[in-house]
């Protein structure tokens, strides 16, 4: 009989995961957020991760607020936030919450799967002892752990959860063989058995760095480039031309994933006396990015001889990212900040976007409909959603509305500048 797998935390990562898994064997989908269980009950994913018609194939998942719920399963997968302060440290609180969970309810021979992004060692420095603590059970001789890191890329309806090559580990050389077998049931694209924990974990946390350091890399560039009235786009588009030139643009980098994990690497490499530069460099310059949009919008204003102070400007999109409605730590509320500051009246529009979740989240009130008057000094494009692709924005710019394009989706005609 197949073993019973308990999924703690069903957002953007673990909603997809327990889905694939209750197509095969009886999972039960544990979640703090009462809302959030009778949203999946009623056959609803308010992320847009998973569709009325997945969930309903997984005919073997349940989901439950209820701790004594999942005391009966034998393998337990956490898949909670990994967020970081104010001051971009690592914030562990989600983690060692969900390892004092599965605590009181893991049992002998039981293990438990860490998938949240974490720099190496958290795993078994920060986790498994709160664990072993709590259940009062000894690791690797009561219970096991392994760590699978996640791959979600929210909004992605080509790169799933079944199509991405899944990183698999174990705290014992049987147990990792396990864990792989195990995510070998669901991912189509094959999985990667990793000779440890922390090698899996580390594997995961420099993805995201990567991207991040390459992105802050055409992001300098793109302000390079502006000084000397050259377009980026059309740089990249013929240095693209090359088979070995990496294809990244320049833009805004937010979310829980790219924005957040370089941290977690550069915390812990300053733990083992190591000061980390390429990597907070490329997190400093990633994180200018809206303030320096605002401030070209101003300068692009100025010099059109339009009044800057009580002007209104309109920001479409405020997600972190195109055709997602997911606003956890996006930067284009950088740009909004920003020209507020100059003493702009800002309108955002979002059809992506909960209203109710971005005023809980950010204290603005979005506006629900296109408007294409209201004598708007600026427009800013911060999101490539598909909608804003197809968008009239002549029509502003006609009336001498000053139009920039952060995502670079707009043709160049139509627009007064672009990153």
């Amino acid at each position: 009989m197949k073993k019973k797998i308990a999924v703690i935390g069903l957002g953007y990562v673990g909603l997809p995961l327990a889905v694939e898994f209750g197509k095969h064997r009886p999972v039960i989908g544990f979640e703090i957020n009462r809302t959030r269980v009778e949203e999946l009950e009623n056959g609803d994913d308010s992320t847009l991760e998973t569709t009325s018609e997945e969930l309903k194939a997984a005919k073997y998942l349940t989901y439950t607020t209820a701790l004594e719920d999942i005391k009966g399963a034998q393998i337990y997968i956490v898949a909670v936030p990994t967020p970081t302060d104010k001051n971009n440290r690592p914030d562990l609180t989600p983690l060692i919450k969900a390892s004092e969970t599965v605590g009181k309810v893991i049992s002998k021979g039981d293990i438990v799967i860490y998938e949240s992004t974490v720099y190496p060692g958290a795993t078994e420095e920060d986790c498994i002892p709160v664990v072993e603590k709590v259940s009062g059970l000894k690791y690797n001789t009561d219970f096991f752990a392994g760590y699978s890191p996640e791959r979600i890329n929210p909004g992605d309806k080509v790169h799933t959860l079944t199509t991405i090559t899944k990183v698999t580990s174990g705290s014992t050389p049987d147990i990792g063989k396990e864990i792989d077998a195990l995510y070998g049931e669901i991912i189509k694209a094959g999985t990667h058995l990793a000779s440890s924990i922390k090698v899996a974990e580390a594997a995961k946390v420099i993805e995201n760095s990567q991207r991040d350091i390459n992105i802050a890399f055409v992001n300098e560039l793109s302000k390079i480039f502006n000084l000397m009235n050259i377009d980026t786009l059309e740089v990249l588009e013929a240095a693209g031309t090359k088979w070995n030139f990496l294809p990244f643009r320049p833009g805004l980098v937010g979310g829980h994933c790219i924005g957040i994990d370089p941290y977690y690497l550069a915390q812990k490499a300053q733990e083992v006396g190591y000061h980390p530069e390429i990597i907070l460099a490329g997190r400093r310059l990633n994180d200018s990015m809206g303030a320096y949009v605002a401030n070209e919008v101003i300068k692009l204003m100025l010099k059109a001889g339009k009044q800057v102070k009580d002007a209104k400007a309109l920001m479409l999109g405020i997600t972190f990212k195109e055709n997602c409605p997911d606003i956890r730590n996006t930067r284009a509320i950088d740009i909004y900040n920003e020209l507020k500051s100059y003493g702009m009246e800002v309108d955002v529009f979002d059809p992506w976007a909960s209203p109710v979740e971005v005023k809980e989240e950010y204290g603005i009130d979005i506006i629900t409909k296109y408007p294409e008057g209201n004598g708007y000094g600026a427009v800013v494009l911060a999101v490539a959603h598909e909608e804003f692709k197809t968008l009239k924005l002549n029509i502003h710019k006609d009336k001498g509305t000053i139009i920039f394009d952060v995502k670079g989706v707009i043709s160049k005609e139509n627009i007064n500048s672009r990153l």
